[in-house]
């Protein structure tokens, strides 16, 4: 969920102009704290990747070597970066493939099948590939957040599920990101098919043609969609609707200082109308380090890695019982109910979904 192509600079400099931050998760380290001696793990992901300096120091102390990070643009682009390079792997593992893109990583050929003894801990429904070529790691919902205090201070009642958005009566309230330039918008489109289907009466392309006639405003990436254009919590814009995660009310408190009691935000989650992502890892194929990368990935779904991942990348940990921040367990909110693709159906209708919408909505 959750769950993210980010320019980090450009965050960086909003926080130091705006004193507070809001749902992104602070960037970790390109690279971690030097070992004292070893091999060097590199661990290839996208921009969003975040960890604690400590976690990883706790890895490097067990396995005697130094972990590289190899931050390599969104997921996609990630991906696509792995599989031109796949007879000469750039890294040892690879973090990052979501339900989205998992038929077309699986499909190059470029992992290793690995199963991890943590496997045992993690729910069956998050593990995606039967052959552990790719195992899940966190994840979150990408859903509709609105600004409380406008729809309080004009009365307006909340839209109650997505066809709502077409009525008049939130003619230009929305924001949403362009599906082939960002990774939420890419989910919400596949929300809408999920929930509008490509035929019958009323398809994902009929609503997308009434949200143009409502005045959506769509934007490249989801920092422009939430700083610039919404206008809740840390949003400088005037729309009160937007498309980003369920867990961002909840960074808008902890970024926040002081902490209000109650976030500027919330959440709007109609029963199966909101989209679980799932990020996973695996063993790149013909990899240098492969039996570091193994250990990486233990690492990755044990207790310490699992505990770090909320408040560095605002998205849930995967594993059973991994104790949630109480930031997360007061704002954060999971959909009852959540949409859902098959992979093969995504990777089989994905160009042409992104062609049909570009026609649709920005032509």
């Amino acid at each position: 969920m959750n769950k993210h192509a980010i320019l980090v600079v450009m965050v960086v400099l909003t926080v130091l102009l705006a004193g507070c931050l809001g749902p992104v998760p602070t960037p970790g380290p390109t690279a971690a704290p030097p070992a004292t001696a070893g091999r060097t793990l590199t661990v290839m992901t996208h921009d969003s990747f975040s960890v604690s300096e400590d976690v990883v120091a706790a890895f490097q102390a067990g396995c005697a070597c130094q972990v590289r990070f190899l931050k390599s643009g969104d997921t996609g682009l990630a991906l696509n970066k792995a599989i031109l390079s796949k007879d000469n792997p750039l890294a040892d593992v690879f973090y990052g493939v979501d339900n989205s893109f998992l038929s077309r990583a699986l499909a190059a050929e470029i992992f290793e099948p690995y199963t991890s003894p943590a496997l045992a801990g993690i729910p069956d429904d998050l593990k995606l590939d039967p052959e552990n070529r790719l195992l899940p790691v966190d994840f979150g919902y990408v859903t509709l957040n609105y600004d409380k205090a406008y729809f309080a201070d004009k009365g307006i009642p909340l839209p109650k599920t997505l066809r709502d958005l077409t009525d008049p009566a939130y003619k230009g309230l929305l924001v949403v990101e362009n599906p082939a330039t960002s990774s939420p918008g890419l989910v919400f489109l596949l929300t809408t098919i999920a929930v509008f289907d490509e035929t019958g009466n009323y398809t994902y392309l009929d609503f997308w043609r009434d949200l143009r006639a409502n005045d959506v405003l769509v934007v490249d990436g989801w920092k422009d969609a939430y700083y610039g254009q919404f206008s809740g919590g840390s949003g400088e814009g005037d729309r009160p609707l937007v498309v980003s995660y369920a867990t961002s009310p909840a960074a808008e408190v902890f970024f926040t200082d002081p902490q209000p009691k109650q976030s500027p935000t919330g959440n709007i989650l109609p029963p199966g109308e909101s989209f679980r992502q799932v990020e996973l890892v695996g063993v790149l194929r013909g990899a240098a380090n492969s039996d570091l990368a193994r250990q990486w990935i233990d690492f990755m779904l044990g207790e310490t890695f699992q505990a770090d991942i909320p408040l560095q990348m605002w998205v849930y940990p995967v594993r059973a019982g991994t104790p949630l921040p109480e930031v997360f367990t007061k704002f954060a909110q999971a959909p009852a109910e959540a949409a859902s693709l098959a992979p093969a159906q995504i990777e089989s209708g994905r160009e042409g979904w992104l062609q049909a919408w570009t026609d649709a909505v920005l032509r």
